[in-house]
């Protein structure tokens, strides 16, 4: 590494209600500038599949938000962004902009009534810009339907024993006695579809999605109790046993968003991925720090829950290892030897002494600027972080 012109990349994930992901990275290169003026800085949002995972990446690829007249989890209409990558070929949809808590806490939440039909109609209009891949992120829903809104706006039938449609939400579930694929858009079976998760819930149990996930989004215990056999009824449907569904409903990860991946895994062949690993194979997370010799990565909270899939585990498992790792963060949980241990050169807060959390908010951006200015300086002189509070050394 040069000591006067180190490369330098700047990959954070959002600081959840602060500050975005661009608006960190951009913050991170304002205070690496600060101390190395003439080094090669690159501003890389970053994201870990779920919320700002859409502002992430259309700022890496430098394309603007599209919108498009949805419904959200009632049925109400609705509006939704999502994007399209510069060369047409890939899209991202935040499945929460058709299907998100927000857009339905205006009423009582219907936990056995909300589906996810808005996602598919997203997806509809982004199949008629002909992509070629859809990458799908679910976090944040106020749906159990295991996916069945999704592919039913996408022209699959879902019907009970009179052979009419069953009733939308995972509440309906029970009742279904047959699937027909036969109608599906064919440019939905066309395109390489990945879901990503952050979590490894399975779809049904104690740590299902009802049970884990059904709380937030209204269901009482009755109502979870609905919700977890209506997935287990959906598995075997789909899987045309009881002895088939057990395996396809314990799969990690199954459990996300209501259990979304269920239904697009059996019918429309979608992959399910970390979403920390999908967002950094659409960014070229790993070309782009080949040759960083510094790399400011960050977050709101920098615990260990951070090194088990999150935005700083990827950019730590992507970077050169000569590279020294900064974390920037809200808040860090970590003592010295869990940094040393986790392969992180210094974790520095952007607190700079006590304070309530709105005014970290408020001055998030600045903060960040300056924090990333004192790491880079000491790292410039050779200290790596020495004597700053909660700096470790690798």
């Amino acid at each position: 590494m040069s000591r006067e012109r180190p490369t330098i990349v700047c990959a954070p994930d959002s600081f959840k209600g602060s500050a975005g992901a661009p608006a960190a990275a951009a913050a991170l290169a304002r205070g690496a500038r600060q101390v190395f003026p003439d080094s090669q800085i690159t501003d890389l949002p970053f994201a870990d599949g779920g919320e700002g995972t859409l502002d992430a990446l259309l700022a890496v690829w430098g394309t603007p938000a599209r919108s498009v007249d949805v419904v959200d989890a009632l049925g109400r209409p609705a509006t939704a962004l999502f994007g399209i990558s510069a060369d047409g070929k890939t899209a991202v949809i935040e499945a929460a902009q058709a299907n998100g808590l927000p857009q339905v806490s205006d009423v009582e939440l219907q936990p056995e009534r909300a589906d996810t039909y808005g996602v598919g109609l997203i997806a509809s209009h982004v199949l008629a810009q002909g992509v070629d891949e859809i990458l799908l992120c679910i976090g944040g829903s106020a749906s159990t339907d295991g996916g069945v809104g999704v592919v039913s706006a996408l022209g699959a039938t879902f019907s009970d024993s009179s052979g009419e449609p069953i009733a939308p939400g995972g509440g309906g579930l029970s009742a279904l006695v047959s699937v027909d694929s036969s109608g599906l858009d064919p440019r939905a079976l066309d395109v390489r579809w990945r879901i990503a998760v952050d979590v490894d819930n399975p779809l049904t149990g104690p740590r299902g999605a009802a049970a884990v996930f059904g709380p937030q989004k209204g269901a009482d215990p009755s109502s979870v109790s609905v919700l977890d056999s209506g997935l287990a009824h959906l598995a075997e449907v789909l899987a045309g046993s009881p002895a088939e569904a057990s395996p396809l409903a314990a799969r990690p990860g199954f459990g996300a968003a209501g259990g979304i991946p269920l239904t697009l895994t059996a019918l429309l062949g979608a992959e399910v991925v970390p979403g920390s690993t999908m967002v950094a194979e659409a960014v070229g997370l790993t070309e782009a720090l080949s040759k960083a010799d510094i790399v400011l990565t960050g977050e709101g909270s920098f615990d260990s829950q951070s090194l088990g899939g999150k935005v700083v585990a990827a950019v730590r498992d992507h970077a050169p290892a000569s590279a020294k790792i900064i974390v920037v963060a809200g808040r860090v949980a970590l003592s010295p030897a869990e940094c040393r241990e986790a392969g992180i050169t210094a974790a520095l807060s952007i607190a700079p002494g006590p304070a309530e959390l709105a005014e970290l908010s408020d001055r998030a951006e600045e903060l960040i600027e300056a924090t990333a200015a004192h790491a880079c300086a000491l790292v410039g002189a050779g200290l790596s972080g020495a004597g700053a509070a909660g700096a470790q050394q690798n």
